[in-house]
């Protein structure tokens, strides 16, 4: 297994090379760059993006404030492709960002004037809060009720759980999100929730279980609205995996000899069943902790990771956007690597060794 582990890990490299290029190459071919961002800015007059700019340049913009209405000299424009890098070749600043990514230096944003990490650390308690306990709750709704959807297939109850989950899977996790904010947060009937940040202003003073109290708080409408709109999957992937595992030979034996409804279901049905679903829990993990919380953060007015990747995109944040691109693809590459060798955790007889001879 070290062996395949070891495979594994170098087989990162290239995945993670290959990712960067595509993504690299696609936003450098896109109009609208750094370069072109700034320079929009300081035609409309935006005093602190010009105040980036070298203070020689700045003085040949105010030497002749008509320049910035009918157009900048090409000095100046120079002066700021040099500032963001782009007076270099476009592999020669690719392989300057790579170098730089090897040992985790991100940059400093363009538009922040704050490095990547910090801005990511920053914006990481949000995000970790919604996917963390978004998945949790996910995971502990769905697996029980297509469990019981399996035992109890063809039933009322099977029946009225799907209608549930049909809605469930057919309406986006927004809508109900914009649904909770209308109920339950002054939007038009109950006023019962915030509707603002992770925590209170008044959080530093509170005690330890009432900030356990008001963290949650803040955070029920979000993670309700994510869990309403993601369990339905899970919970029917679970429910088809026990219906495939009911049906086979070895549970048909067990019955016969004897043993419990409950030691045939969870004793040895669940190992199997639920192979596919638990070894999925990193990339479901990653997919929610990182893309399936934009809007809900805007919503709520969460600033977490989502929103900051949605900015960095639209001002063509270079340092934020391949900073991000890199070190979660990172994660993410490490995390289906955990998730593969869930695999072999839960059922040992699975041998990757084995199967790639």
């Amino acid at each position: 297994m070290s062996s395949y582990i070891f495979r594994r890990l170098l087989l990162i490299i290239p995945t993670l090379l290959g990712i960067m290029v595509i993504n690299f190459v696609i936003v450098q071919a896109a109009p609208g760059g750094p370069v072109e961002q700034m320079i929009a800015q300081i035609k409309g007059l935006d005093v602190d993006a010009a105040a980036r700019v070298s203070g020689q340049a700045v003085e040949t913009l105010g030497a002749d404030s008509s320049r910035a209405k009918q157009g900048l000299d090409p000095e100046f424009i120079k002066e700021i492709e040099r500032m963001y890098g782009f007076d270099k070749p476009m592999g020669e600043r690719f392989v300057m960002m790579m170098k730089n990514y090897m040992v985790f230096d991100f940059g400093e944003s363009y538009f922040r004037d704050q490095d990547v990490v910090d801005l990511v650390f920053e914006k990481m308690p949000v995000s970790i809060s919604l996917g963390l306990w978004t998945t949790f709750l996910v995971y502990f709704i769905s697996i029980p009720l297509g469990i019981a959807k399996a035992v109890r297939d063809g039933t009322r109850f099977d029946v009225a759980t799907s209608t549930v989950v049909i809605i469930g899977n057919a309406i986006p996790s927004f809508l109900f999100a914009i649904l909770l904010v209308v109920l339950f947060a002054g939007g038009r009937y109950w006023d019962i929730f915030p509707l603002r940040g992770l925590v209170s202003e008044n959080f530093s003073e509170l005690s330890t279980l009432e900030q356990i109290r008001d963290y949650f708080w803040h955070l029920a409408l979000p993670i309700g609205s994510m869990v309403i709109g993601g369990f339905a999957g899970l919970a029917m992937l679970t429910k088809n995996s026990y219906m495939e595992e009911i049906n086979k030979q070895y549970v048909i034996t067990a019955r016969a000899k004897g043993l419990t409804e409950h030691r045939v279901l969870y004793g040895h049905v669940f190992r199997n069943a639920m192979l596919i679903v638990v070894a999925g829990f990193p990339s479901a993990f990653v997919g929610i902790l990182f893309t399936g919380s934009l809007l809900t953060e805007i919503i709520f007015s969460l600033d977490g990771l989502g929103l900051l990747g949605f900015e960095a995109a639209i001002k063509r944040d270079y340092p934020v956007m391949f900073g991000t691109l890199f070190f979660f693809s990172l994660l993410g590459l490490i995390l289906n690597l955990i998730g593969d060798l869930m695999y072999h955790v839960i059922d040992p007889r699975i041998n990757f060794e084995k199967l790639e001879r």
